[in-house]
């Protein structure tokens, strides 16, 4: 068992001891169980960090035995600087879902406990899997959680939102079933993903492969036109999983490009790059003007997510080393400043119970702390320089501008209308006088809401004004991928 598999597993083991434990007058010790569960799952990340060796794009902490010695599927492990900070952010985003979900969530706390660690070891699997069945056994996995967390601690309406994620994400997912079964064919019985990388394929077999792992992919960005179950299901979701689903979720599909799309059918990426610029320029232009119409918080926010992530596919396809490294790291920054962001609306909502904009008006007067927090976070999402929000925007625009002038206009309008929309709702939520009631009778953040806060408020600031290590970790992997798929372009 190396370090890879305890990443995995311990998160899962918990949560499994936790369904065990199960039952509603535990819930005390159940809380524990799960944070301790959650911060060692944290923990044993720590050794990756240190023993993560710069400025090579090999795998490390490979670990790799016979799984299903039939058909040749093995247990395939390893990271390398494009998937190792997503091992550390979900691991780190669970401890403060747990925290979050603390006092809130009263009914089946084991099992909304458990839900999210075993989601957590989950995702691990996904940024980890070298074989492309364990890759997708875990990237299917993590739908079942999802869809229990949304389903049973969601809103009103949330068995229709959780059917729509559910069918959605499993749609798409079958495409890619049928795309990796034929690589295995083609691979004479290989589902090890560097032997695809390897492939001479066709150019006609690259473009429906291409098609196929883009069915998955992009509805789990969610690029646009197939983002429409994002805002329903942000709605619906408990807070916790909102914050999941937009720190961690949402970036298994930009992780999936990286891993399978690029690498294995590089030349129809270089012939479709123009369709998935256009398709990121229009998420990114149109669906931050839907932002700034929407009156519940929660959407307006999700809306966001849409708009962010396309700065993340238009950085990989316009193929150079600052765009795709800055679609990686607007992807972990994006990680803490959306978690941040739901997990701020949650505070307002376990008080309230109102999502609305309308419902608010003037809560800096009764809650300063937690204004202040919500400030700092509102600022990210804008891409304030100094804030995590702002580095992966500006080395993506950058890249833009020097692949095409008008892409990088079209892609830098955005960061008008991010700070357009988020100031617009911060305005109105936070600033002016009291407006109602509800709101005067408001109570400032407890220790336990400050302390999620000041996590992810820690980590927003450190990647904001040191992202080095961030980009130190990636630069190797990064350069290799597009040699990569430069090379392949010259067959």
């Amino acid at each position: 068992m190396g370090l890879l598999s305890l990443v995995i597993w311990t998160p899962i083991v918990f949560g499994v001891v936790l369904l065990a434990l199960g039952r509603d007058d535990q819930a005390g010790a159940v809380r524990w169980v799960a944070l301790i569960g959650a911060v060692a799952g944290f923990l044993v990340t720590l050794p990756l960090y240190s023993g993560f060796q710069l400025g090579t794009a090999d795998m490390q902490f490979v670990e790799n035995s016979m799984w299903i010695e039939r058909f040749n599927v093995n247990y395939h492990l390893g990271v390398d600087g494009i998937s190792f900070w997503f091992v550390m952010l979900t691991a780190f985003i669970n401890v403060v879902v747990v925290i979050a979900g603390w006092e809130v969530i009263t009914h089946k706390v084991s099992q909304y406990m458990a839900a999210f660690l075993i989601l957590s070891g989950l995702m691990i699997g996904v940024f980890c899997a070298l074989d492309g069945l364990l890759f997708y056994v875990f990237f299917e996995a993590t739908l079942i959680p999802m869809y229990l967390i949304i389903g049973i601690w969601g809103g009103p309406n949330k068995i229709y939102a959780a059917f729509k994620f559910f069918l959605y994400t499993l749609l798409g997912s079958l495409l890619t079933l049928v795309a990796l079964i034929y690589l295995y064919i083609t691979s004479n019985g290989s589902f090890d993903i560097a032997t695809w990388h390897a492939l001479p394929l066709e150019r006609a077999e690259q473009t429906a492969i291409f098609f196929a792992l883009f069915a998955a992919f992009a509805v789990k960005v969610p690029m646009w036109p197939v983002h429409t179950w994002l805002p329903d299901v942000h709605v619906e979701a408990p807070t916790g999983g909102s914050a999941v689903l937009a720190a961690i979720m949402l970036k298994l599909g930009a992780y999936g490009f990286l891993r399978f799309s690029l690498p294995i059918a590089p030349d129809a990426a270089h012939e479709w790059a123009g369709l998935m610029i256009t398709l990121s320029l229009v998420a990114v232009v149109y669906v931050g003007l839907v932002a700034m119409v929407q009156q519940d918080m929660k959407k307006l926010v999700a809306y966001s997510s849409v708009a962010h992530m396309g700065f993340v596919t238009l950085g990989f396809f316009i193929f150079n080393d600052l765009g795709m490294a800055g679609g990686i790291v607007q992807m972990i920054a994006h990680g803490f400043v959306s978690g941040a962001m739901f997990l701020s609306i949650g505070v307002l909502y376990d008080r309230v119970h109102s999502r609305e904009i309308a419902s608010y008006g003037g809560v800096v007067n009764t809650m300063p702390r937690f204004a202040a927090f919500a400030l700092l976070f509102a600022m990210a999402n804008c891409g304030l320089p100094g804030t995590a929000g702002f580095v992966g925007e500006w080395m993506v625009i950058l890249a833009a501008v020097k692949f095409n002038f008008w892409i990088g206009m079209a892609s830098a309008s955005a960061l008008i209308f991010g700070a357009a929309y988020t100031l617009w709702m911060f305005k109105r939520v936070y600033l002016g006088p009291v407006t109602n009631h509800h709101v005067q009778e408001l109570q400032d953040i407890n220790a336990r809401e400050f302390v999620m806060l000041a996590l992810l408020a820690v980590a927003v600031l450190y990647m904001g004004i040191n992202p080095k290590p961030f980009t130190d970790v990636m630069d190797a992997s990064v350069a290799g991928l597009l040699q990569h798929v430069a090379q392949s372009k010259l067959h």
